[in-house]
Protein backbone atom coordinates (compact mmCIF):
# COMPACT_ATOMS: atom_id res chain seq x y z
CA UNK A 1 0.00 0.00 0.00
CA UNK A 2 1.48 3.46 -0.84
CA UNK A 3 1.43 6.33 0.92
CA UNK A 4 -1.48 8.00 0.04
CA UNK A 5 -4.05 5.00 0.63
CA UNK A 6 -2.41 5.04 3.72
CA UNK A 7 -3.25 8.67 4.37
CA UNK A 8 -6.85 7.90 3.22
CA UNK A 9 -6.78 4.93 5.20
CA UNK A 10 -6.10 6.35 8.93
CA UNK A 11 -8.12 9.63 8.16
CA UNK A 12 -10.98 7.54 7.10
CA UNK A 13 -11.02 5.66 10.56
CA UNK A 14 -10.59 9.13 12.01
CA UNK A 15 -13.29 10.89 10.40
CA UNK A 16 -16.02 8.00 11.05
CA UNK A 17 -15.09 8.65 15.06
CA UNK A 18 -15.38 12.38 14.59
CA UNK A 19 -17.82 15.07 14.18
CA UNK A 20 -17.10 18.65 12.40
CA UNK A 21 -13.82 19.14 10.28
CA UNK A 22 -10.64 20.21 12.58
CA UNK A 23 -9.07 23.62 11.19
CA UNK A 24 -5.88 23.76 13.80
CA UNK A 25 -3.64 20.95 14.76
CA UNK A 26 -1.58 20.95 18.08
CA UNK A 27 1.23 18.53 18.22
CA UNK A 28 1.87 18.81 22.51
CA UNK A 29 5.53 17.78 23.56
CA UNK A 30 7.39 16.14 26.37
CA UNK A 31 5.15 17.54 29.49
CA UNK A 32 2.68 19.96 27.97
CA UNK A 33 -0.21 17.33 26.98
CA UNK A 34 -2.06 19.12 29.61
CA UNK A 35 -3.65 21.33 26.70
CA UNK A 36 -5.81 18.17 25.97
CA UNK A 37 -7.46 18.31 29.05
CA UNK A 38 -9.31 21.77 28.40
CA UNK A 39 -10.94 20.21 25.10
CA UNK A 40 -14.97 20.43 24.82
CA UNK A 41 -16.60 17.52 23.47
CA UNK A 42 -13.60 15.74 23.24
CA UNK A 43 -13.21 12.15 20.98
CA UNK A 44 -10.07 10.80 22.36
CA UNK A 45 -8.54 8.18 19.58
CA UNK A 46 -5.09 6.22 20.86
CA UNK A 47 -2.94 5.84 18.23
CA UNK A 48 -2.49 2.04 18.08
CA UNK A 49 -6.12 1.98 17.25
CA UNK A 50 -5.54 4.11 13.65
CA UNK A 51 -4.19 2.18 11.11
CA UNK A 52 -0.36 2.90 10.38
CA UNK A 53 0.32 4.50 13.35
CA UNK A 54 3.48 4.18 15.21
CA UNK A 55 2.94 4.28 19.11
CA UNK A 56 4.65 6.68 22.02
CA UNK A 57 7.34 5.56 23.61
CA UNK A 58 8.20 8.41 25.69
CA UNK A 59 6.98 8.99 29.15
CA UNK A 60 5.54 12.38 28.67
CA UNK A 61 3.37 11.65 26.14
CA UNK A 62 -0.09 9.79 26.37
CA UNK A 63 -0.38 8.85 23.14
CA UNK A 64 -3.37 9.54 21.62
CA UNK A 65 -5.18 12.04 19.22
CA UNK A 66 -7.69 14.37 20.92
CA UNK A 67 -10.27 15.80 18.93
CA UNK A 68 -12.85 18.93 20.24
CA UNK A 69 -13.41 22.16 20.48
CA UNK A 70 -10.94 24.20 22.36
CA UNK A 71 -10.97 28.06 22.87
CA UNK A 72 -13.87 28.19 20.03
CA UNK A 73 -12.00 26.11 17.71
CA UNK A 74 -12.33 22.92 16.35
CA UNK A 75 -8.88 21.35 16.91
CA UNK A 76 -7.15 18.01 16.99
CA UNK A 77 -4.34 17.68 19.27
CA UNK A 78 -1.16 15.05 19.25
CA UNK A 79 -1.30 13.86 22.81
CA UNK A 80 2.24 12.62 21.99
CA UNK A 81 4.53 12.52 19.33
CA UNK A 82 6.61 9.75 17.93
CA UNK A 83 10.44 10.52 17.40
CA UNK A 84 13.57 8.87 15.42
CA UNK A 85 15.32 7.95 18.12
CA UNK A 86 12.68 4.98 19.18
CA UNK A 87 13.72 3.40 16.42
CA UNK A 88 11.01 5.11 14.09
CA UNK A 89 11.33 6.43 9.97
CA UNK A 90 11.24 9.83 9.45
CA UNK A 91 8.02 8.75 7.36
CA UNK A 92 6.48 7.47 10.31
CA UNK A 93 7.19 10.26 12.79
CA UNK A 94 5.86 12.49 10.58
CA UNK A 95 2.87 10.71 9.40
CA UNK A 96 0.72 11.95 11.63
CA UNK A 97 1.16 15.46 9.94
CA UNK A 98 -0.08 14.15 6.93
CA UNK A 99 -3.21 12.71 8.14
CA UNK A 100 -4.09 15.85 9.79
CA UNK A 101 -3.84 17.61 6.49
CA UNK A 102 -6.03 15.04 4.87
CA UNK A 103 -8.63 15.93 7.98
CA UNK A 104 -8.49 19.34 6.98
CA UNK A 105 -6.00 21.22 8.83
CA UNK A 106 -4.33 23.93 7.37
CA UNK A 107 -2.24 25.39 11.05
CA UNK A 108 -0.48 23.39 12.83
CA UNK A 109 1.17 24.86 16.32
CA UNK A 110 3.83 22.38 17.03
CA UNK A 111 5.56 22.56 20.34
CA UNK A 112 8.26 21.10 22.28
CA UNK A 113 10.60 20.47 25.34
CA UNK A 114 14.16 22.00 24.58
CA UNK A 115 17.28 22.30 26.25
CA UNK A 116 18.44 26.41 25.96
CA UNK A 117 21.84 27.75 24.53
CA UNK A 118 20.96 31.25 24.62
CA UNK A 119 22.81 32.00 27.89
CA UNK A 120 20.50 34.82 28.20
CA UNK A 121 17.70 32.40 28.05
CA UNK A 122 15.98 30.57 31.67
CA UNK A 123 14.84 27.03 32.41
CA UNK A 124 10.68 27.87 32.32
CA UNK A 125 11.09 30.20 29.50
CA UNK A 126 8.96 29.95 26.27
CA UNK A 127 10.77 30.18 22.83
CA UNK A 128 8.99 31.01 19.81
CA UNK A 129 10.68 29.20 17.10
CA UNK A 130 11.87 31.73 14.38
CA UNK A 131 13.69 29.19 12.26
CA UNK A 132 15.96 25.45 12.71
CA UNK A 133 18.94 23.95 11.51
CA UNK A 134 18.21 20.38 10.71
CA UNK A 135 21.32 18.34 12.39
CA UNK A 136 19.35 14.93 12.28
CA UNK A 137 21.08 13.78 9.01
CA UNK A 138 17.79 13.07 8.44
CA UNK A 139 14.76 14.32 5.81
CA UNK A 140 11.59 13.22 5.51
CA UNK A 141 10.84 14.41 1.83
CA UNK A 142 13.66 11.70 0.78
CA UNK A 143 12.48 9.36 -1.81
CA UNK A 144 9.62 9.67 -4.38
CA UNK A 145 7.73 12.51 -4.03
CA UNK A 146 3.91 12.66 -4.26
CA UNK A 147 2.57 15.64 -6.10
CA UNK A 148 -0.64 15.46 -4.41
CA UNK A 149 1.01 15.89 -1.47
CA UNK A 150 2.99 18.64 -2.25
CA UNK A 151 5.95 19.71 -4.76
CA UNK A 152 9.73 17.82 -5.14
CA UNK A 153 11.47 20.95 -3.65
CA UNK A 154 9.38 23.37 -1.06
CA UNK A 155 10.51 26.38 0.15
CA UNK A 156 11.86 26.93 3.52
CA UNK A 157 12.40 30.42 4.08
CA UNK A 158 9.09 30.92 5.83
CA UNK A 159 8.89 27.52 8.10
CA UNK A 160 7.50 29.31 11.03
CA UNK A 161 5.21 31.73 9.39
CA UNK A 162 5.78 35.33 10.48
CA UNK A 163 2.59 36.28 10.40
CA UNK A 164 1.83 33.71 13.06
CA UNK A 165 4.78 34.70 15.29
CA UNK A 166 3.82 38.23 15.35
CA UNK A 167 0.34 37.20 16.52
CA UNK A 168 1.88 35.27 19.25
CA UNK A 169 3.96 38.18 20.35
CA UNK A 170 1.34 40.68 20.50
CA UNK A 171 -0.82 38.10 22.61
CA UNK A 172 2.12 37.49 24.98
CA UNK A 173 2.31 41.17 25.29
CA UNK A 174 -1.22 41.42 26.50
CA UNK A 175 -0.56 38.06 28.90
CA UNK A 176 2.28 39.76 30.37
CA UNK A 177 3.99 36.35 29.39
CA UNK A 178 7.70 36.50 28.42
CA UNK A 179 8.51 34.92 25.07
CA UNK A 180 11.74 34.92 23.92
CA UNK A 181 12.27 33.62 20.02
CA UNK A 182 15.04 31.97 18.60
CA UNK A 183 16.62 29.01 16.44
CA UNK A 184 16.08 25.38 16.82
CA UNK A 185 18.53 23.13 16.19
CA UNK A 186 17.35 19.41 15.83
CA UNK A 187 19.02 16.60 16.50
CA UNK A 188 18.68 12.78 16.55
CA UNK A 189 19.53 12.22 20.36
CA UNK A 190 18.33 10.10 22.60
CA UNK A 191 22.18 11.14 24.11
CA UNK A 192 22.03 14.59 25.19
CA UNK A 193 24.59 16.98 23.60
CA UNK A 194 28.03 17.07 24.65
CA UNK A 195 29.59 20.62 26.09
CA UNK A 196 31.61 20.58 22.68
CA UNK A 197 28.44 20.08 20.56
CA UNK A 198 27.33 22.87 22.46
CA UNK A 199 29.56 25.50 21.84
CA UNK A 200 29.43 24.61 18.36
CA UNK A 201 25.58 24.55 17.87
CA UNK A 202 26.31 28.05 19.44
CA UNK A 203 28.48 28.77 16.93
CA UNK A 204 26.24 28.19 14.15
CA UNK A 205 23.78 30.45 15.63
CA UNK A 206 20.89 27.83 17.89
CA UNK A 207 19.51 29.30 20.66
CA UNK A 208 17.62 26.13 21.51
CA UNK A 209 17.74 22.52 20.66
CA UNK A 210 16.00 19.26 20.77
CA UNK A 211 15.05 15.91 19.16
CA UNK A 212 11.49 16.86 17.40
CA UNK A 213 9.74 19.03 15.81
CA UNK A 214 11.98 19.29 12.37
CA UNK A 215 10.77 16.76 10.05
CA UNK A 216 7.17 17.27 11.08
CA UNK A 217 7.63 21.16 10.11
CA UNK A 218 9.35 20.12 7.15
CA UNK A 219 6.14 17.91 6.15
CA UNK A 220 3.77 20.63 7.22
CA UNK A 221 5.01 22.65 4.73
CA UNK A 222 5.66 20.30 1.87
CA UNK A 223 1.91 19.99 2.42
CA UNK A 224 0.91 24.10 2.44
CA UNK A 225 0.49 24.05 6.37
CA UNK A 226 1.13 27.17 8.28
CA UNK A 227 3.20 26.65 11.04
CA UNK A 228 3.65 27.83 14.56
CA UNK A 229 6.55 26.63 16.39
CA UNK A 230 6.83 27.24 20.46
CA UNK A 231 9.77 25.56 22.59
CA UNK A 232 9.38 25.47 26.31
CA UNK A 233 13.24 26.27 27.53
CA UNK A 234 13.27 22.86 29.94
CA UNK A 235 16.73 22.98 30.84
CA UNK A 236 19.96 24.52 30.14
CA UNK A 237 22.37 22.66 27.83
CA UNK A 238 25.66 20.90 28.45
CA UNK A 239 28.61 22.54 30.04
CA UNK A 240 26.15 25.81 30.90
CA UNK A 241 25.40 24.95 34.64
CA UNK A 242 27.66 22.34 36.16
CA UNK A 243 25.06 19.80 36.83
CA UNK A 244 24.18 16.39 34.61
CA UNK A 245 20.74 16.38 32.46
CA UNK A 246 17.93 14.72 33.17
CA UNK A 247 14.05 13.74 31.33
CA UNK A 248 12.77 14.21 34.81
CA UNK A 249 14.20 18.11 34.60
CA UNK A 250 12.12 18.22 31.45
CA UNK A 251 9.24 16.41 32.93
CA UNK A 252 9.69 19.35 36.39
CA UNK A 253 10.12 22.60 34.27
CA UNK A 254 7.01 21.34 31.69
CA UNK A 255 5.28 20.92 34.71
CA UNK A 256 6.05 24.78 36.27
CA UNK A 257 5.14 26.47 33.20
CA UNK A 258 2.33 24.50 32.19
CA UNK A 259 -0.14 27.42 33.35
CA UNK A 260 1.46 30.26 31.26
CA UNK A 261 2.11 28.07 28.87
CA UNK A 262 -1.34 26.88 28.35
CA UNK A 263 -3.07 30.46 28.72
CA UNK A 264 -0.48 31.44 25.77
CA UNK A 265 -1.36 28.81 23.35
CA UNK A 266 -5.33 29.20 24.46
CA UNK A 267 -5.39 32.99 23.04
CA UNK A 268 -3.70 32.10 20.21
CA UNK A 269 -5.97 28.99 18.78
CA UNK A 270 -8.60 31.60 20.19
CA UNK A 271 -7.27 34.62 17.49
CA UNK A 272 -6.53 31.97 14.25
Amino acid sequence: MNLLNQIDESASVIRKQISGTPKIGLVLGSGLGILAEEVENAVTIPYDTIPHFPVSTVEGHAGQFVFGRFAGQMVAMMQGRFHFYEGYSVGQVTFPIRVMKRLGIDTAVITNASGGINKDFAAGDLMLIRDHINLTGQNPLIGPNHPELGVRFPDMSNAYDRDLRELAHRLANQLSIPLQEGVYAGLTGPSYETPAEIRMLRQLGADAVGMSTVPEVIVAKHMGMRVLGISCISNLAAGILDQPLSHQEVMETAERVKESFSRLVREIVREL
